[in-house]
């Protein structure tokens, strides 16, 4: 039996910490939010689980790297055509069969995958390996943007800023984990086989649990009035109002830059500091900080906004922070021998960036507010895949070969590149998008305000008559204020009803 959560208050206090009247939120809550982290920490994992090993995969399975490099892409290229389609199966189908759906491509990527390795002289192993890839590429569309969806449904509203912070952020938590577990287990091409059994694990317990634990897609009673308007748009009516809506439009468009932005960083780190006589080991140190301040910075900033609910102030703060950080790096990562200083720049990039995301996801479904929240929170990751590819392709084509002094530890064997052009280029993409969004974004929280204005309607008391206290109760009727048409009179009292209030409170009374 679950346990309830229920508060009578029908106050609402300025950091809007107590529970509407008649809302209630359930303890299986957190079983959701487990399930959905550990998913897309393992769809996470398995996306970049080859790439730490990938000379080693190129050898053993008569792989060329660029073939390597496409296992990891794929994930890019399919989230583009397919997140509209996942975001569709999201607001319509319902979070949980959305979940099970993306549970069971998951896990059945991670088994097509070590095929390969089962059987001796595979034909084309390549093709089982980008076949299960691909299936874990269609499921990261479903899971992606369920974090916030799963917070605005099933979380109270003084808890969904913490519920979209740990469901997002367990997505480059598996990162970390695939770039630190892969080099740990592949010592040789023996281990390969190991290797890909391993992530088999958490796919699979995953897939059990969402299978098993889920029951429903939305609790019995909302946890608040914004639940309870939750996905109350159509499909394609809901998209024509994301795009007619300026205020989304700015935040999709500058903060999916943003997204390409640290896509484009992450992806070409290594290549970026080999050129300058940094090692691989330290390419991968500045990784890793990136990702874990940025999880440390996403705790605390939750925690912050679901207290205050500065969210549009808190965005705006943590990237223009990020801007000046990113123009730090162009500058810094064109010098040798500047490790220190760098690896603080990468943590604080991750510390301002990286974790403003789940901040950004839940400012977005404010500000679209009743739009479903798979919609707000899964378009702006379509278009920061879709910018992210074009931001990379730009990047890569202004790099020119070094013409002077090489101190360059890359093992590509060809000439080192000059990324200099390249990285200003990125810290200016950085600056206008923040300038942008900084200048030109303003919105009211409709959602919050649709919640407050919930709480004070005397429908939302009617969902249960225990909600009723004594002062909201209309005196009985007596014979002598009630006129021939049957309409009530105002009688003396601190509460006096209209008419269309009376029949709300003779139901209420005939309830007591």
């Amino acid at each position: 039996m679950d346990k309830l959560e229920a508060s009578n208050s029908p106050e609402i206090s300025g950091t809007a910490r107590d529970l509407l009247p008649g809302s209630r939120v359930y303890a299986r809550r957190w079983v959701f939010l487990l399930v959905v982290s550990l998913l897309s920490c393992s769809n996470a994992m398995l996306w970049l689980s080859f790439a730490p090993v990938a000379d080693t995969i190129a050898q053993h399975f008569f792989l060329s790297m660029d073939q390597v490099n496409w296992l990891s892409l794929i994930y890019l290229v399919l989230s583009i055509p397919f997140g509209m389609a996942a975001i569709w199966v999201l607001d319509s189908v319902g979070l949980r069969g959305a979940t099970i759906l993306g549970a069971w491509l998951n896990f059945s990527g991670s088994l097509l995958r070590a095929v390969p390795c089962l059987a001796a002289r595979i034909p084309n192993p390549f093709a089982f390996f980008m076949s299960g890839q691909s299936l874990c590429a269609l499921a990261q569309t479903l899971v992606i943007s369920s974090p916030a969806k799963l917070a605005a449904l099933w979380f109270p509203e003084h808890q969904r800023a913490t519920a979209n912070m740990i469901g997002t952020m367990s997505n480059p938590l598996g990162l970390l984990i695939a770039n630190v577990l892969s080099p740990a287990l592949v010592n040789t091409a023996e281990d390969i086989p190991m290797m890909l059994g391993i992530y088999i694990v958490p796919a699979a317990l995953a897939c059990l649990l969402a299978t098993v634990c889920l029951w429903e897609s939305v609790p019995p009673t909302p946890p608040s009035t914004g639940a309870a308007n939750s996905t109350s748009e159509s499909f394609l009516h809901g998209l024509k109002l994301l795009i007619q809506n300026k205020a989304y439009v700015i935040l999709a468009v500058c903060f999916g830059g943003g997204i390409g932005v640290f896509s484009s960083f992450s992806a070409l780190l290594e290549q970026i500091l080999c050129a300058n006589g940094y090692s691989n080991e330290f390419s991968g140190l500045c990784g890793a900080l990136f990702i874990v301040f940025g999880i440390l910075g996403a705790l605390f900033l939750g925690l912050y906004v679901d207290r205050t609910k500065h969210f549009t102030e808190a965005t705006k703060i943590g990237l223009c922070l990020t801007s000046l950080t990113f123009v730090a790096f162009a500058l810094v990562s064109q010098l040798q021998g500047q490790t220190f200083a760098l690896a603080a720049i990468c943590s604080l990039l991750g510390l301002f960036g990286f974790s403003v995301a789940p901040v950004v996801m839940e400012l977005a479904v404010e500000c679209s507010f009743p739009v479903g929240e798979g919609a707000s929170a899964g378009l702006i990751f379509v278009l920061g895949q879709a910018e992210g590819v074009l931001i990379m392709l730009l990047l890569t084509a202004l790099t020119v070969r070094r013409t002077g002094p090489s101190f360059s530890t890359c093992q590509q064997g060809e000439d080192p590149l000059d990324w200099t052009v390249s990285m200003l280029l990125l810290a200016g993409l950085c600056t206008l998008f923040t300038c942008v969004l900084v200048i030109f974004f303003n919105t009211p929280y409709r959602r919050l305000e649709a919640e407050s204005e919930g709480s004070s309607s005397p429908t939302m008391c009617a969902r249960d008559p225990r909600n009723i206290s004594p002062t909201q109760v209309p005196p009985l009727e007596t014979p002598g204020l009630t006129p021939p048409d049957g309409d009530l009179k105002e009688a003396p009292g601190p509460a006096s009803f209209s008419k269309g209030h009376s029949e709300w409170a003779e139901t209420i009374t005939r309830d007591i």
